[in-house]
């Protein structure tokens, strides 16, 4: 497991490209056949993958954790953007398909990602925080019929916003938060831009009360996006590729513009769950 460490606002405005990308930037997120997670002190966030082939993957604690096993103090959710996988928990076999979500809470203890075909392998985009209670797992989808285990995600929280006007015409759908998947602090979901939008989270904004972490994808070789983070009269920009992951501290602000269209997983951790707490800022203030 990789450590990151916390950063100053006051030091990153005098960061070069490179430390801005060796402090923030994860970009390799996904790793054929292996479990990938960066720990960063920032609320203690783990973000990575797990990318299995032919054989499943057990997540463990590692040393880093010092625990007992992953789950034993900590919560976990993931949205799959590969192949259809199976993930089993405490014996428990759950079937995730393309763009489908999990929660699992604090207290499981054996955990396995598999593919259900090496060739067209199953990419699990995993996000986990610190937790203090136990919530259900359930199995979280776009669509289909809900039961015991899965959640549909519910039509309030498949928001539409932006415009073609402002390039930012972009669906929210919201995967894990309060009165649709509960948690202790996690926070999970997945935004997709209309073909001809490029801009995210603009206007942009804070929030103090949380960081976030964002995942590009769905970006052809040859595409990008300029991912804008710091304080808003310092701003700084990371040029990211596809499946590419980048820490936000709670005092920056994330927005990103790109070639063209794409999708992102959001994660958020932190002391305030509600999604509008936001510390927006003007167009007009940036610098």
């Amino acid at each position: 497991m990789e450590l990151r460490t916390a950063a100053s606002p006051k030091d990153v405005k005098y960061y070069t490209t490179e430390r801005l990308r060796e402090e923030f930037l994860i970009e390799q997120v996904f790793v054929p056949g292996e479990i990938k997670l960066v720990y960063s002190h920032i609320d203690r966030i783990i973000t990575g993958s797990a990318t299995p082939l032919a054989q499943p993957l057990k997540l463990t604690a590692g040393e880093e954790l010092r625990a007992e096993y992953f789950l034993q103090r900590r919560e976990l959710g993931f949205i799959n953007i590969g192949g259809p996988g199976i993930v089993t928990v405490d014996g428990k076999e759950y079937k995730v398909g393309h763009k489908d979500g999990m929660y699992i809470g604090m207290g499981n203890k054996e955990i396995t990602f598999a593919s259900e075909a090496g060739g067209n392998p199953a990419k699990f985009y995993i996000n986990s925080a610190p937790a203090h209670t136990t919530y259900p797992t359930k199995l979280i989808k776009m669509e289909g019929e809900p039961s015991e285990d899965v959640v549909i995600i519910k039509p309030e929280n498949k928001k539409e916003l932006g415009s073609m006007e402002d390039c930012n015409h972009r669906v929210i759908n919201k995967f894990i938060l309060p009165g649709q998947v509960e948690s202790c602090q996690l926070e999970m979901g997945m935004t997709a831009l209309k073909p001809g939008s490029v801009w995210n989270t603009m206007p942009c904004h804070t929030h103090d009360r949380r960081m976030e972490v964002y995942l590009y994808f769905d970006l052809p070789e040859d595409a990008f996006v300029m991912h804008y983070m710091g304080e808003p009269q310092e701003t700084r920009h990371i040029v990211m590729r596809n499946e590419q992951a980048v820490i936000s501290p709670s005092w920056s602000i994330h927005s990103g513009c790109g070639s063209r269209a794409y999708t992102f997983i959001w994660g958020m951790v932190g002391e305030n769950q509600d999604f509008d707490d936001m510390d927006d800022v003007r167009n007009q203030d940036l610098r």
